[in-house]
């Protein structure tokens, strides 16, 4: 199959719609947020900050069992979206995550299925997403983030996956430039009773993917230490072995 082109380095900002809600992986919400409760040891009193919300599927689900929670997302039909299903105890905010400027105010800060690590244009960029979480977190705060691992990508990248939901298949695929530590990434999604015609990828969304050696020190240089890895919202530790990771850090 023809190696997909990089798109812009401002990607990011563009091309988002609803039609995600259909993604297989979306499915998997509420035992992901099941799975950070007990890890987190949250008692439901927290103030959850949710950088990179999408249409809240996450902050919703917090919302609903009582937390008060903050999505920031920089696509406007994510954030009415989630505006609309938000119950009390949710706000949304529209902009870029590198504008909002929240000071030791939280208690959790989440960057989830990504949550924009990564996308931005450079390294400098990149790291300002972390400088944003440090900030917005109180002293023992805790910054849970899930992300593809890099350290996977050096070993099995190129490569194409299926993945089935209830109401759709969805094909992924991984380019990887080793020396930029650059992923480029395809999705089709085809629901279920729809005509499957041959998938054509024909440019990927350029994602700068991180190991926990890597994450490790830029934790550090922020007052933070990164204190466990895990696999797939489970507790077994990520290795070489795992692409999709979640990492979680406190603030000293």
């Amino acid at each position: 199959m023809r190696a997909m082109k990089q798109k812009k380095s401002d990607w990011y900002k563009y091309g988002w719609d609803l039609g995600i809600k259909n993604a297989s992986w979306t499915e998997k919400t509420g035992e992901q947020v099941d799975f950070i409760i007990a890890q987190l040891g949250l008692i439901g009193g927290e103030r959850i900050l949710d950088l990179g919300c999408g249409y809240g599927r996450h902050s919703l689900e917090f919302a609903r069992r009582g937390y008060q929670v903050t999505g920031v997302d920089i696509t406007p039909v994510y954030i009415d979206d989630a505006r609309k299903n938000a119950p009390e105890g949710a706000q949304f905010i529209c902009a870029d995550i590198r504008d909002v400027d929240f000071c030791g105010e939280f208690d959790v800060v989440l960057n989830m299925a990504d949550g924009v690590i990564g996308y931005l244009e450079n390294d400098a960029e990149n790291m300002k997403i972390f400088e944003v979480a440090a900030r917005a977190l109180k002293h023992g705060g805790k910054h849970f983030i899930d992300i593809g691992n890099a350290a996977y990508a050096d070993a099995r990248f190129p490569q194409q996956l299926w993945d089935g939901g209830s109401q759709a298949l969805t094909l992924s695929k991984f380019e990887w430039n080793r020396a930029t530590r650059t992923l480029l990434y395809g999705q089709i999604d085809i629901p279920y009773g729809t005509a499957c015609e041959a998938p054509v990828f024909s440019d990927g969304d350029p994602m700068r993917l991180y190991s926990i050696e890597e994450l490790a020190p830029m934790y550090e240089s922020l007052g933070m230490d990164l204190v466990r890895s895990f696999v797939d919202f489970t507790d077994r530790p990520a290795s070489a072995a795992d692409y999709q990771m979640e990492v979680l850090a406190v603030k000293r």
